[in-house]
């Protein structure tokens, strides 16, 4: 498995009338979480669009467990727990970083799309190489 944590603050326009987290923003939590392991792992948004893949969104998933409120600070643990083939499954647990409680859950599936034609591809080598020296790495360590 890789992982990675990223610490978010909970401002207060990320609330709703409730005073808790409007439930939208739990999906951007999980893109700033994604965004941070994929920099992590030396495979950032950017390096992506510059081999010419796009990796949208094809399918989301949370489970709403407790409500953040303003100003917790939040932890977003974000997990690759399988090697990508076609499609990359990216997992996610927000917990708050005083109490650990799990708050949300979830998941977001993506797919590899060359940028030029719009048209699913298969991951690029680079990427496919990246991930599987971590998960071996990963292995020799367990």
């Amino acid at each position: 498995m890789i992982f990675s944590k990223t610490k978010i603050r909970v401002r207060y326009a990320d609330t709703d009338q409730m005073k808790m987290v409007y439930h939208s923003k739990y999906l951007e939590y999980f893109e700033q979480g994604r965004s941070d392991l994929l920099r992590e792992i030396g495979i950032p948004y950017p390096k992506i669009e510059e081999m010419g893949i796009y990796l949208p969104v094809i399918e989301a998933h949370a489970k709403f467990i407790k409500a953040a409120r303003y100003d917790d600070l939040l932890i977003v643990t974000t997990m690759l727990t399988e090697e990508p083939q076609a499609r990359i499954t990216i997992e996610y647990a927000i917990l708050n970083s005083e109490s650990t409680e799990l708050l949300v859950a979830g998941y977001t599936k993506h797919g590899f799309v060359n940028a030029s034609t719009g048209k699913p591809t298969r991951a690029p080598k680079i990427f496919l190489d990246i991930v599987s020296k971590l998960f071996t790495d990963s292995h020799k360590k367990e």
